[in-house]
């Protein structure tokens, strides 16, 4: 296996189109990382530079202690996972397992070994007579990974390849991913738009946007400490709730003020954005950090918002109850399903406000991270 490292790269496609803005990232050997963002956010173009399947404008691709920009794919010592499998119909799984080895005039033998020792760990021996269409899509989906398994290159490269099974399926694909990877100690690249499959996956998660890098960390840093509004947005379901208002000096505090409602923030937060006193931002806040009783630092109602009740969703352990804040602002939280909530009902939702964010309006950078914080997230 092999670290892989990109410097500064740059995908800009006829027409002017920039795909990828000098996207940098240091892959450590047997690292499993996840690129994860919307549509169009440059994730599989990057991974596609990293195959050899898209050309770099810019920058420097390495894999292991190679220079890769002008290696043919064939020769980058990579195996890639589709989305849509790939799979060659008219082969049986055996031969499409073993097709790459056969091109690569592996002795017989050895190609043997690779495809049943891969066919076994992916639990798919009883099927290797079959052909593609008598498989389900998990079944079709393990044939892809122990084509790319029997190759063992430096690098897996996994573009969406869950995308196309069913809900329960995704999630059994998870775990055998993590059990695989564990078992291999190989180096992953995994694209997904699915923030469940980026937090339950990688070592570390890299969330993108509009071609560029957002922030790069462990799971429950980039969910617990993100570093502008967007990622906060992005990842979590329900996503984050978005409060517009300002911050104002009142009674030796700050607080934060939406329309004639205040809640106060805790002291540290507020020595670190008394710069921001009576200008304009934005409380972020996770549904499970809105609770119906007070639980959080203060006493009384200096963490409470009133709120009316406009839609209950029950889901068996909790309920997501969506609410209209001050202001008409939409609130979303999530409370134990024997909380007695119903529609039309006012609700004073109290906020835990050692877990609310604070964004500049302007630049979207969250001000509240502490020092310590900051330097995790990135």
């Amino acid at each position: 296996m092999a670290e892989v490292i990109l410097e500064n790269v740059t995908k800009v496609f006829p027409g002017g189109t920039v795909a990828v803005e000098e996207f940098s990232l240091n892959i450590r050997d047997q690292e499993f990382i996840v690129l994860v963002g919307p549509s169009g956010c440059g994730k599989s173009t990057t991974l596609r530079m990293v195959a050899g399947l898209e050309e770099a404008t810019r920058g420097t691709i390495r894999i292991g202690n190679r220079v890769v920009n002008d290696v043919p794919p064939k020769d980058r010592d990579i195996a890639m996972v589709f989305q849509n499998y790939a799979l060659y119909p008219h082969m049986t799984v055996y031969k499409n397992m073993a097709f790459g080895l056969r091109l690569r005039r592996f002795p017989k033998a050895e190609i043997d070994r690779r495809v049943r020792e891969a066919a076994k760990i992916l639990g798919i021996e009883e099927l290797m007579d079959r052909k593609p269409r008598a498989l389900s899509g998990g079944q079709r989906q393990r044939v892809a990974v122990g084509r790319a398994i029997v190759r063992q290159p430096q690098a897996f490269l996994f573009d969406e390849p869950l995308s196309n099974l069913d809900a329960k399926l995704r999630v059994e694909m998870r775990a055998e991913l993590k059990r695989l990877h564990h078992r291999l100690k190989t180096t992953v690249i995994y694209v997904t738009h699915d923030q469940a499959e980026a937090m339950t996956l990688g070592d570390r998660v890299v969330v993108m946007n509009a071609g560029r890098v957002q922030q790069v960390a462990p799971p429950l840093v980039v969910y617990d400490y993100p570093v502008n509004r967007f990622v906060a947005g992005f990842l979590g379901t329900p996503a984050m709730n978005f409060i517009p208002g300002r911050l104002v000096a009142q009674d030796g505090a700050v607080c934060f003020a939406v329309g004639e409602e205040r809640v106060r923030l805790a002291d540290r937060m507020a020595k670190r954005t008394a710069a921001y006193a009576g200008k304009s931002v934005t409380l972020g806040v996770r549904p499970e950090d809105i609770g119906h009783e007070n639980t959080g630092k203060f006493e009384g109602r200096q963490n409470v918002l009133p709120a009316v009740v406009r839609v209950v969703e029950p889901l068996g352990d909790e309920q997501i109850i969506h609410a209209a804040g001050p202001l008409e602002t939409p609130l979303v939280c999530k409370l134990d399903s024997h909380v007695k909530v119903e529609v039309d009902q006012r609700l004073d939702v109290h906020l835990a406000m050692n877990r609310i964010h604070l964004f500049d309006d302007v630049t979207g950078q969250n001000i509240s991270l502490e020092p310590e914080h900051v330097a995790q997230a990135n």
